[in-house]
């Protein structure tokens, strides 16, 4: 890669010192030309950002396909060799927001929000049965007795439907269901919270009005959940910055104080989330390429295949890499592995639950 042009002056334009080659000894700047062709800005920037000398795939490479390498390395003084690991994890981030972006998917829906008549549905269809029993009976079609035994057949088929359905939440995640939690309209949920004594419906209410303001927007229930379903892969890079010094903190916790620093941990926690990072990403564009894929089919087979063991690689990641860094007897680091990974399991866990409650209050 061009690195500009050289300058004939043997000053250095920064400290002044005399440079006998390409930079500086005083200082490291480069000295070249301060004036460069425009595509100069671009180039220098990848160039900064991904060394194409052959330290980034290096890095790259090691950092996929030998768990805990860049770490000891890095933390044995051999660090000109390797992307820092800071600036690793900025540019994995900066490639997993942007990348899903950038990439179609076949199945994403056409139909834009119709900003249309609002429609609501006050009425479930219980009610609706016995409105139209009601009405029969009034004209004279139903005999009194029929209409009773009609209602009564009318409300065991309910209940039934009910059994097959679960009572609370099938309903409000599937796509197809117009309703909230058994409500149509944000009226009818405060009706239902107002009976409630579990506190779920209090919990859940900023979701439900929220999805309630989608709808009055013009997006269907299906829209608003691919619409959360994106939000919530672009938060993932976030909600793991968040969680680096608590993975950290863990790691401090489980070994020698003495002999391991928690800025120790902190390096071993910057590469093992970048690979998490670099994972991530994988899945994401699989999914975008296996969206153009048929449902039957051999290259689907494949994709699934692969993703079940991309999975599986991410969990034996770890064990392979916290052995190697902290050197321990193999029961002892299998011990510790597992119950790092158990702890750090259920805090991703409460963590994302907490995220994809707020990533869904704060959809726009």
């Amino acid at each position: 890669m061009n690195h500009g042009k050289l300058r004939e002056d043997k000053t250095c334009l920064n400290c002044g010192h005399h440079v006998e080659e390409r930079f500086c000894p005083h200082c490291g700047q480069e000295n070249i030309e301060s004036r460069q062709p425009f595509h100069f800005l671009f180039t220098h920037f990848i160039e900064d950002f991904t060394h194409y000398d052959g330290q980034f795939w290096k890095t790259i490479q090691y950092l996929f396909t030998r768990p805990g390498r860049l770490t000891k390395e890095y933390l044995a003084g051999k660090r000109q060799l390797y992307v820092a690991p800071v600036k690793l994890y900025i540019f994995i981030s900066f490639l997993t927001f942007f990348i899903p972006n950038i990439l179609p998917h076949a199945k994403e829906e056409a139909e834009k929000p119709s900003h249309i008549k609002k429609e609501t549905r006050a009425k479930n269809q219980k009610d609706i049965s016995k409105d139209l029993v009601k009405k029969l009976q009034k004209e004279g079609v139903l005999s009194h007795e029929t209409a009773a035994t009609t209602q009564k057949g009318l409300d065991t088929l309910q209940i039934n439907d009910g059994k097959e359905k679960d009572e609370l939440f099938d309903s409000t995640f599937d796509p197809q269901e117009a309703s909230i939690m058994h409500a149509y309209t944000i009226k009818q949920y405060d009706s239902i919270l107002a009976k409630d004594n579990t506190g779920i419906y209090s919990l859940m209410r900023p979701v439900a009005e929220k999805v309630f303001e989608l709808k009055e927007d013009g997006y269907s229930k299906n829209q608003i959940w691919e619409k959360y379903k994106e939000n919530f892969i672009h938060t993932i890079p976030k909600a793991l910055f968040v969680y680096l010094p608590i993975f950290a903190f863990f790691l401090w916790l489980f070994h020698n104080k003495k002999k391991w620093w928690y800025f120790d941990h902190g390096i071993f926690t910057l590469h093992y989330f970048s690979f998490l990072l670099l994972a991530i990403m994988i899945f994401i564009v699989g999914e975008k390429i296996a969206s153009f894929l048929p449902e039957s089919s051999l290259l689907t087979l494949l994709y699934v295949l692969v993703s079940l063991g991309l999975g599986l690689y991410m969990t034996i990641y770890f064990f392979v890499a916290h052995h190697r860094v902290y050197e321990t007897k193999k029961r002892i680091s299998i011990l510790k592995g597992s119950l790092l990974f158990i702890v750090n399991y259920i805090g991703l866990i409460l963590m994302f639950l907490a995220l994809m409650y707020l990533s869904f209050i704060m959809l726009h």
